[in-house]
């Protein structure tokens, strides 16, 4: 379980853009559209923290826990999870993957595939706003109907060379749907996607508060964030694993 956590997040802070040709419009026209959705560039810029808390039903699992992730610009995360009497944290402070057994309580290094896509979650507004800046690019695909509803696709491609999609509703310029290669609890690459939903102004911001995550195209967890918080002075150390 612990293992295929830190992608199910994708799509709330890893949203990223460049200049793409075709279709009559480009990746930095969804980008500053996307931008302007979510408060624009100003109040994002201005975000130099965030705070999630939310619940989780694990479906395959029959579970239900609760989670609070932390994100700090421009490149820590932290995730802690509540499930059946166990805690399960798994962090990037910038430099090193790490996560806590749950079954042993010790702290350890993330596997070298895990911290790679726990480094990639970790990426938050700054590399939204300046991608230039993390290798990061995107090539705008045109559209593709989901249920009807015709979707801006735009496929993401990062520094070390792994690839996302993203589905953006063209009339609220939001993100509907993630797609990439993700790794499941038993450590296998598997085909993910992410459903965001129930979006809400939290201050001067638009943000998705649930979230649905499939695996080989079988519903796998829901999320739903009950509170989100901003600017709230998270320190380094509270994402750095303990001497």
């Amino acid at each position: 379980m612990k293992k295929f956590f830190a992608c199910s997040l994708g799509g709330l802070f890893i949203l990223c853009l460049v200049v793409s040709a075709g279709y009559g419009q480009t990746a930095k026209d969804v980008l500053d559209k996307m931008i302007e959705a979510q408060g624009g560039r100003k109040v994002l810029e201005g975000l130099k923290d965030t705070t999630i808390v939310g619940s989780l039903q694990m479906i395959q699992m029959g579970m239900n826990g609760n989670l609070t992730m932390y994100q700090k610009e421009p490149d820590k995360m932290r995730i802690d999870i509540e499930i059946m009497g166990m805690i399960i944290t798994q962090a990037y402070d910038g430099e090193k993957a790490w996560m806590v057994n749950p079954q042993s309580g010790t702290q350890e290094e993330m596997p070298e595939k895990m911290a790679q896509e726990m480094k990639r979650q970790a990426l938050g507004n700054d590399s939204y706003l300046n991608p230039e800046k993390y290798g990061i690019t995107y090539t705008f695909k045109g559209k593709e109907k989901i249920q009807e509803m015709e979707y801006l696709v735009l496929e993401q491609t990062f520094k070390d060379g792994n690839k996302a999609t993203l589905f953006i509703d063209p009339t609220t310029y939001l993100i509907y749907k993630t797609k990439s290669k993700t790794i499941d609890q038993t450590g296998t690459e598997v085909d993910g996607e992410s459903i965001l939903g129930d979006y809400k102004k939290v201050g001067d911001t638009t943000v998705a508060h649930s979230m649905t995550v499939y695996q080989n195209g079988a519903e796998f967890m829901k999320m739903t964030f009950t509170k989100i918080t901003f600017n709230s002075g998270l320190e380094d150390a509270f994402f750095k694993m303990s001497k």
